[in-house]
């Protein structure tokens, strides 16, 4: 199947230089029989030669000769040119069409990890070698990503159905009676289930967050207020202290349920790595064109190598995320989700074990041109 392809390509390339060769002599031939003759003769006349001599006869037939000459030797070495190239040309873009054919046929069966060579064959054939190649890197991280998604939900899973279908067998043994203790431990397993599902839910819709975000002017002092009311009780019942700091309280073009969702998951976050005693600071600033969240505990902190990963779906360092301290590892990329949904970035500091963490939220205050051009409610629902 691949040769016909090649010759096809071959075939159409000396073709089209046929096409051109034959078009170039007509031409030529053309304007040598209107515009040479006469010239020609002109020529002749001031040089004294008569007409109708045998002189000018001659001269004349010379010109035809010379003429036919010239163009059939320059359209043979051109026609001799024009196939060297095109062979040349042709068997390189073939050569590389069929690399990228023969990637593309690895791709679709999985592997991801190929790479094409440019071919050095001007920018387009380059720009595609360089989009192939980073369309498999793309697919190859959603594909790690996939997996490894997979195994964390069997990971989360395992634990609370593994308990449950333990108490129930015992249960029906008559090993275990159904008393207050047993149906808590069998509410509290199931209950991490559904926090579980929501959590996973609402992860699915934070990545899709750039379609469901509402924006308005906000007053970032009042998110901050909001966020601390909602956590108060929790603080108080694990002996942690909360307090706020608000420096300069900019108004910030956001969703306001959202942007209180980020806050709300990064407080739960240092409240599940706070020891009772400890303390956790949420403050606001205005830095240049940007509102800064900033939440900060006492905790036990990140190490280095784990910091580049906190925002990770279901990742927990071993040190700064236990299991049994709750969470399922998504509160973290769920708040990194609707921070870039907002144009904005997040990131994590720490000077390590027992020293603490510093979660920045960095959001732009000012709409994007098209949000001050266009009220949300205006544009058309998908």
């Amino acid at each position: 199947m691949r040769a016909p392809a090649r010759s096809g390509m071959l075939r159409r390339l000396l073709l089209g230089q046929a096409l051109v060769l034959l078009t170039v002599g007509v031409t030529t031939w053309a304007v040598a029989s209107l515009v040479g003759p006469p010239l020609f003769r002109d020529h002749l006349h001031q040089a004294g030669v008569p007409d109708d001599s045998s002189e000018q006869f001659h001269a004349e037939q010379a010109y035809w000769h010379a003429t036919a000459i010239s163009i059939a030797v320059a359209i043979a070495v051109a026609a001799l040119t024009a196939f060297v190239v095109t062979v040349y040309l042709s068997r390189r873009v073939q050569h590389s069409l069929a690399e990228i054919s023969a990637a593309a046929i690895t791709v679709a069966e999985g592997r991801y990890d190929v790479q094409v060579t440019p071919p050095q064959l001007g920018s387009e054939f380059d720009g595609l070698a360089a989009a192939f190649n980073q369309m498999a890197h793309r697919l190859r991280a959603v594909e790690s990503t996939r997996r490894r998604l997979f195994g964390d939900l069997a990971h989360e899973i395992r634990t609370p159905v593994a308990v449950l279908d333990a108490y129930l067998e015992a249960v029906e043994d008559g090993v275990k009676t159904l008393d207050a203790r047993t149906v808590a431990t069998l509410r509290e397993q199931t209950g991490r289930l559904v926090r579980f599902s929501a959590d996973a839910a609402a992860l699915a819709q934070a990545e899709e967050a750039h379609t469901a975000i509402t924006s308005e002017w906000v007053d970032s002092g009042q998110l901050v207020e909001a966020a601390i009311a909602a956590v108060a009780h929790r603080f108080a019942a694990e002996n942690v202290a909360l307090t706020s700091h608000v420096d300069e309280a900019p108004r910030l073009w956001g969703d306001r349920q959202r942007l209180g969702q980020v806050l709300g998951n990064l407080l739960d976050n240092a409240l599940r790595h706070t020891a009772a005693g400890g303390h956790v600071t949420l403050a606001v600033a205005r830095h240049g064109s940007d509102a800064v969240f900033t939440v900060t505990d006492d905790g036990v902190g990140v190490t280095a190598e784990h910091l580049p990963h906190l925002f990770e779906r279901f990742y927990r360092a071993d040190v700064a995320r236990h299991r049994d301290r709750g969470g399922a590892g998504i509160g973290l990329a769920i708040a990194k989700a609707l921070t870039e949904a907002h144009g904005g970035q997040i990131d994590a500091t720490s000077q390590g074990p027992g020293k603490g963490t510093t979660f920045t939220v960095t959001l732009p205050i000012e709409p994007p041109t098209a949000a001050r051009n266009f009220d949300q409610r205006d544009l058309p629902v998908s």
